[in-house]
């Protein structure tokens, strides 16, 4: 997949849409549901396909990351805050 033109002038923000071109020519709109930054203060942004249900990683300017693995770990720790973030709203314990 590849972003549609270079990434964002602007960083890009919850709830924002970016347009990402696939290799099988497809465009497929992905929305920011999450950000992130690692120990570095680098920014991510998680960002959701609800046509495809997948999800991708970007830097905070749009552009897919080119480590799989450093994406995957980010979606791990999007997935582990945003279920810890869900058991505070139940009103549980």
């Amino acid at each position: 997949m590849s972003t549609n033109g270079e990434g964002q002038s602007q960083p890009l923000e919850l709830r924002d849409v970016l347009v990402i071109q696939t290799t099988d020519e497809k465009q497929l709109e992905f929305e920011v549901v999450g950000l992130v930054e690692d120990e570095e203060n680098n920014a991510y942004a998680v960002l959701y396909c609800e046509q495809e249900d997948e999800f991708v990683v970007t830097d905070a300017k749009g552009n897919l990351l080119d480590d799989d693995d450093l994406a995957q770990e980010i979606l791990d720790d999007f997935f582990v805050l945003a279920e810890e973030s869900g058991e505070g709203e139940g009103g549980g314990e």
